[in-house]
């Protein structure tokens, strides 16, 4: 019997200690050069509660996103906030990012941001601080499909730029 308390104890401690709430944050962003159009089309998925967490923050504290009460102001505070915290630069040389608007899918905001009259990417070099400012240990993952090579990073708040070469 003493044995039978002493492993049901340490199933119980075991089980406890995996099922405890765990956070991740993080983000992924896609990148693609589109050499026909001329243009670098953008994809950040960022979670729509962390996403609200930070509106409410910086801008709002009753803001909600999804559904009718969501305000129209809201994809001018996520497109002012994403030109504040990411910044491209292609070839060494900075250039805007136009932020094209968002859906969300589930419980994800897709933020759709293009870069025009791109003619040719030797290098990109990505600064993606998205979140940073209120989680700590947001990780933003990047992915992009640039002259038909795929190349991808993760970007941490000690190190959150990227530099990638395409020659």
């Amino acid at each position: 019997m003493k044995i039978f308390k002493i492993t049901l104890f340490i199933c119980a401690i075991t089980f406890l200690s995996f099922t405890s709430l765990h956070k991740y944050y993080i983000s992924v962003t896609q990148i693609e050069f589109v050499k026909e159009k001329h243009a670098v089309q953008i994809i950040s998925r960022i979670f729509i509660d962390d996403l609200e967490k930070l509106l409410r923050e910086r801008y709002d504290e009753s803001i909600t996103l999804v559904g009718p009460d969501e305000p129209e102001i809201t994809n001018t505070y996520i497109s002012k906030y994403l030109n504040e915290k990411f910044k491209v630069k292609i070839n060494g040389k900075p250039v805007s990012v136009n932020f094209i608007g968002k859906e969300y899918d589930c419980d994800i905001t897709k933020c759709y941001l293009e870069i025009l009259n791109v003619k040719s990417i030797e290098s990109i070099e990505i600064s993606n601080q998205v979140l940073f400012d209120i989680f700590p240990d947001q990780q933003n993952i990047i992915k992009t499909k640039i002259n038909s090579k795929e190349k991808s990073a993760i970007q941490i708040l000690e190190k959150p730029t990227t530099l990638l070469k395409f020659n």
